[in-house]
């Protein structure tokens, strides 16, 4: 089976240009059928671009799109087996939640039997079954939200387009969206293309994710992949919080590398570069043990005092000084009976450490 055949969603070296700044920079993009798929970058990465180039909104300079192996670079929106969800659901505030549903099929002159049966189905997948006959003015921003998600869904498209569509809502039923659109997209199994810049969002969602950058996909894959192993400093930096340290790798041995920073000498696991060469080691807050007495480790411990400590809820975030000034993030779990969380005040004294293990050397570029 070719890649095309096996995939709704294939760009090939697509690049689109505005005034001369170009958007989308030959960018290749396979989305496998079935799946939801994540575009994640900061504002101005050129997701929506891709998205509206997907979705026919926008036409490409340069390379192909194909949508189920067929070419369609060249045709408008309204031929392409895609529909799209915006961030404002521009629902029609004349028309009742089944009229807003039934719109695009009685546009299609549909039969009104099917209509019908269609419109109704639509609503009872979105949990809106009861709520056929309010106006939007008279939903929630949820329900919204909803209503929005049939009348893209009740087409059968191949393909659902989703730009940003919990933007507008608040972080609590946000939360809660993300879990039914996730269960909604698993329940109908088709392929679900979704901009946000929001990562933990895409993390929560997604089945594979594209970070993306200037134009560019600079890295893809799981949720797990894209966090655990980031490749480079910009996209360890963009997923989540990560302390970095720049230094130079200064020997390797017993498949370990040690790299020397200004403040510290760090142990990583592998034979990761060559002495010499100058790299930047990423570990993650949580990822670093902190204790008030020494650990049983005696690689990368050091001792150290705590600046500073803020209550996150499920976790405290600590500031730690450690030699030579070196600063650390520290995120630990509020586990209660947690008898291992040294003084959380400011002047503790405490020892940092992490695995080996868990120090991702990234080459050093800022």
């Amino acid at each position: 089976m070719s890649e095309s055949a096996a995939s709704d969603v294939d760009l090939q070296a697509v690049s689109k240009s505005y005034g001369g700044v170009r958007a989308v920079d030959r960018i290749d993009l396979h989305v496998g059928q079935g799946h939801f798929y994540a575009l994640l970058g900061p504002s101005g990465c050129g997701k929506t671009t891709t998205l509206r180039l997907i979705a026919g909104f926008e036409q490409p300079d340069h390379g192909r799109i194909l949508i189920g192996g067929r070419d369609v670079g060249k045709l408008p929106p309204y031929r392409r087996d895609v529909n799209t969800v915006f961030q404002h659901y521009a629902l029609f505030p004349h028309l009742t939640v089944a009229d807003n549903v039934a719109f695009g099929m009685k546009e299609k002159r549909v039969a009104n039997s099917e209509i019908a049966r269609r419109t109704a189905e639509a609503l009872e997948m979105v949990r809106l079954g009861g709520l056929a006959n309010r106006k939007p003015q008279e939903l929630s921003g949820g329900q919204q939200q909803r209503v929005a998600l049939a009348r893209a869904l009740v087409n059968r498209p191949t393909v659902l387009l989703l730009d940003e569509p919990l933007g507008a809502l608040d972080l609590k039923l946000r939360k809660e969206m993300q879990g039914e659109l996730k269960a909604l997209q698993q329940q109908v199994g088709i392929t679900f293309i979704f901009v946000t810049h929001d990562q933990e969002e895409a993390l929560t969602m997604s089945d594979r994710i594209a970070v993306m950058h200037a134009g560019h996909i600079v890295q893809e894959g799981t949720p797990r992949d894209i966090y655990e192993h980031p490749t480079t400093r910009f996209v360890a930096d963009f997923i989540g919080l990560t302390n970095f340290f720049v230094g130079k790798v200064i020997s390797e041995e017993q498949d370990r590398t040690l790299v020397e920073t200004d403040a510290l000498r760090i142990w990583c696991a592998g034979r990761l570069a060559p002495p010499g060469n100058r790299v930047t080691v990423a570990v993650r807050p949580e990822k670093i043990e902190m204790t008030a007495s020494p650990p049983s480790t005696t690689l990368n411990v050091w001792p150290g005092q705590v600046l500073s400590g803020t209550f996150l809820g499920e976790q405290t975030e600590y500031r730690v000084r450690l030699e030579r000034n070196q600063e650390v993030v520290i995120r630990r779990q509020n586990l209660q009976g947690n008898g291992s969380n040294p003084p959380a005040g400011p002047g503790a004294r405490v020892y940092v450490s992490w695995l080996p293990e868990v120090s991702l050397v990234l080459p050093a570029t800022t």
